[in-house]
């Protein structure tokens, strides 16, 4: 596993009122619905990176705008390969 750092002014934690370990999960999530959307990652790999069951990570695409099945075929046949 890689690891990645990120600075993050604490004046950002204390404005959105959370802790450096929440906006760590959020950042994971809001990245992994991203490439997502974009297509560059499976539903299974996105839900890995968001650290998440799949059946979760499918369900928490609704409130962030995020269609399920917004795939032609063959991007539906890919996900399912790569479940």
């Amino acid at each position: 596993m890689e690891k990645i750092v990120l600075e993050i002014p604490e004046e950002v934690l204390i404005s959105l009122k959370e802790t450096a370990e929440e906006f760590s999960r959020d950042i994971l999530m809001l990245t992994a619905v991203k490439l997502y959307q974009m297509g560059k990652l499976s539903s299974g790999r996105a839900s890995q990176l968001a650290g998440v069951p799949k059946v979760s990570f499918l369900r928490s695409l609704a409130r962030y705008g995020v269609p399920i099945f917004d795939l032609t075929a063959k991007e539906l046949q890919k996900d399912f390969e790569n479940a």
